[in-house]
């Protein structure tokens, strides 16, 4: 393992684990690895979330109400 790498200890849910551990042995590929890639996903999700909530934070909001007023007309709902 890379010296710059850093050490946590996970607890999972040991239906999760199994899961995790078969994964693992079918890709040839550690827990961690399998781990690192699910987080690297997640955190990129969220960076793509933000960026999207950014390029339309100047929209005019519409309220709950008015969302579905406006389905309805369009025939939508």
């Amino acid at each position: 393992m890379p010296a710059h790498t850093k050490r946590a200890t996970i607890y999972f849910d040991p239906v999760l684990h199994k899961a995790l551990r078969l994964k693992a042995a079918e890709t040839s590929r550690s827990i961690t690895e399998l781990v690192n890639h699910a987080v690297r996903e997640a955190l990129a999700e969220d960076a793509e979330d933000l960026a999207a909530f950014d390029d339309r934070k100047n929209e005019p909001l519409v309220s709950y109400d008015e969302m579905v007023k406006r389905l309805k007309k369009d025939g939508r709902l």
